[in-house]
């Protein structure tokens, strides 16, 4: 697996060393909400030209670190009851606010495949942005949806494909610097 990793593992390097790609690090839903508005800020004024590639989000639920137990929680005292909080949507202050003329892509992963086209649309619908790529649990890895606005594009790995290692991603990111480069002339 290691030699198929390598082209993909140079052109990362090349990315990142060209300033194509700002990979941010984050261990928290503060820091994470923080870091994306300051990156979007500082990115904002360089427009249609700026994409954002949003990883799908661990958990639609937290626990605020201000509700977190200062020590450990001992089980002698019975069943644990724990109330979450929803992650705030950071989607609708990037598009409105953050970096409104930006490309930007959000994930949506079901369980139910009959709803996945629906949710997607829903998600456009209500943020306003341009592209959602849609997957099903079970098959994350082989396949997924790219829903825009006006067009929904299957793609998906062939067991050829699958067989020399090749991944999803590879084919997303083709397909949406496609997508990325017509925007962009669009908005010219």
């Amino acid at each position: 697996a290691l030699p198929a990793l390598l082209p993909a593992l140079r052109e990362y390097q090349r990315a990142t060393e060209t300033g194509a790609l700002l990979a941010i690090e984050f261990t928290g839903l503060a820091e994470y909400m923080a870091l994306l508005r300051a990156a979007a800020r500082a990115l904002a004024p360089l427009g249609s030209s700026v994409m954002f590639y949003l990883a799908a989000a661990v958990s639609d639920f937290y626990i605020p670190a201000s509700e977190m137990p200062e020590h450990k929680i001992q089980s002698s005292e019975g069943p644990l009851q724990i109330t979450m909080k929803m992650v705030p949507k950071m989607l609708s202050p990037l598009v409105k606010d953050w970096a409104p003329e930006a490309f930007v892509i959000s994930f949506k992963l079901e369980t139910d495949p009959q709803i996945l086209l629906d949710k997607s649309r829903q998600a456009l619908e209500k943020y306003r942005h341009q592209v959602v790529v849609a997957n099903v649990l079970e098959s994350r890895r082989t396949s997924v949806i790219i829903v825009t606005r006006d067009s929904q594009t299957p793609l998906s790995l062939s067991d050829e494909e699958i067989a020399q290692g090749m991944e999803i991603e590879e084919k997303i990111v083709s397909y949406l610097q496609g997508q990325h480069t017509a925007f962009i002339e669009r908005k010219g």
